[in-house]
């Protein structure tokens, strides 16, 4: 205890000075002791919490040096607390969605997983899995003996149980990953259709030049804006038009790069015209596979009716830019188009977490046509255990630890 001077109660906060090596006080702060292993990391652990500026703490951290001690790598302390059996891995990683989350809903389900509310429905269902497993290697055990119905229907039955259970946790997953990740919406249409005036309301800003020209916008811009939780990544393109100006050429272009990319596309109608032909031609280019959303703007000028209309088959949304009418109807409509059915019982789940439950999911869906083959079935139950396992670092390989504790930020 140099630093301080004395002896430190474990987890009391100690008033104390902090001193040089010569006995020159520092700085006087808060002092916590935190001995091994009731510590975050299961090790020693010692806070200073000083009054800060830079120049204090500067001199605070060379005095630190000096006694042995060096700098933390990025996520080293949760990498630690993973090591000693603290945090599982995916508790380790909700720090880091913890420290990244871009709205309350996100920082709501970051805590969830960090809790453990995550890990213990993955571990749940791999002990049914387990438990079908057991079942299964019992019957290897006796290889003379034939398997008898009640046998082989109790399998199926636990297996048909473990596949829905995985189902409804990779569903919660999906939308944790939509809070996560967020979703790429793209404005597209004609020009002076009023895609950068639509940016403009959603973001409550004048984030984009709006004029009456036609091509005033040349290329995509981007705003971030959070809709009921979720972020969303809104890109403003160039009108889609014929044209011979090779500026706006190079605008089309990276428009259309910009729909390629997207999640979801919403195609801005003028109102006073309707859907015209021009109109139908941008829909039919659209990739296939991807969503998008009618969106008839101007009916201020219309004089249309603001709200949801049926177009077709399915929902458009009748808006004015200009005077916010229809705003909470598209944002209700943006949010069924992307998929999202509110936070309540989900998880923040990362791509790795994604890529493990259908690895799980494909590999019982294969297990479920080799059941007469029960040496088979064993190994593609082994195989769906050790996918979900690897959700919390019980089979971990040394170089995805050192992939996901690289990308936290220094001191976690």
């Amino acid at each position: 205890m140099s630093v301080c001077g004395q002896a430190l109660q474990p987890r009391v906060a100690t008033l104390t000075p902090f001193l040089a090596a010569d006995g020159v006080v520092i700085d006087s702060g808060i002092a916590l002791y935190f001995p091994a292993p009731r510590s975050y990391t299961g090790e020693d652990v010692l806070e200073l919490q000083g009054h800060g500026g830079a120049v204090v703490q500067q001199q605070l951290l060379k005095r630190c040096l000096t006694l042995g001690v060096r700098p933390a790598e990025p996520g080293e302390f949760s990498k630690r607390a993973f090591l000693n059996g603290k945090l599982d891995l995916a508790q380790a990683e909700g720090v880091a969605d913890l420290i990244d989350a871009a709205t309350e809903e996100a920082a709501r389900c970051a805590r969830r997983t960090l809790s453990g509310e995550f890990s213990a429905v993955i571990g749940a269902t791999a002990d049914r899995l387990l438990e079908l497993r057991a079942l299964t290697e019992a019957t290897l055990d006796f290889p003379e003996e034939e398997i008898d119905s009640a046998t082989r229907e109790d399998q199926t039955h636990r297996l048909a149980q473990i596949r829905a259970g995985l189902d409804d946790l990779l569903k919660a997953s999906n939308q944790g990953s939509l809070l996560r990740e967020g979703a790429r919406v793209v404005l597209a249409g004609q020009p002076n259709v009023g895609k950068s005036s639509l940016l403009n309301r959603l973001a409550g800003d004048d984030v984009v030049i709006v004029t009456e020209i036609p091509g005033t916008t040349r290329d995509a811009i981007r705003q971030t804006i959070n809709l009921r939780g979720i972020p969303l990544h809104i890109i403003d393109t160039a009108g889609l038009r014929e044209t011979t100006d090779n500026v706006e050429l190079l605008g089309i272009s990276r428009a259309w790069a910009a729909i390629e990319q997207a999640d979801l596309a919403v195609l801005v109608i003028d109102s006073t015209q309707g859907e015209t032909a021009e109109d139908e031609a941008i829909r039919h280019k659209l990739p296939n596979g991807l969503r998008y959303l009618k969106v008839y703007n101007k009916c201020d000028l219309a004089q249309l009716p603001a709200g949801i209309k049926m177009d077709g088959e399915a929902c458009a949304v009748v808006l004015s830019a200009k005077t916010g009418a229809g705003m909470e109807e598209l944002q209700s409509a943006l949010a069924a188009a992307i998929g999202w059915q509110g936070a309540e019982g989900i998880f923040m789940a990362s791509a790795r977490h994604l890529e493990a439950l259908r690895a799980a999911r494909s590999i019982l869906e294969r297990a479920s046509t080799r059941l007469e083959q029960q040496e088979l079935f064993a190994e593609e139950l082994r195989k769906a255990h050790q996918a979900l396992m690897s959700i919390t670092g019980t089979v971990t390989a040394d170089d995805l630890l050192g992939e996901i504790f690289s990308r936290f930020c220094i001191g976690k």
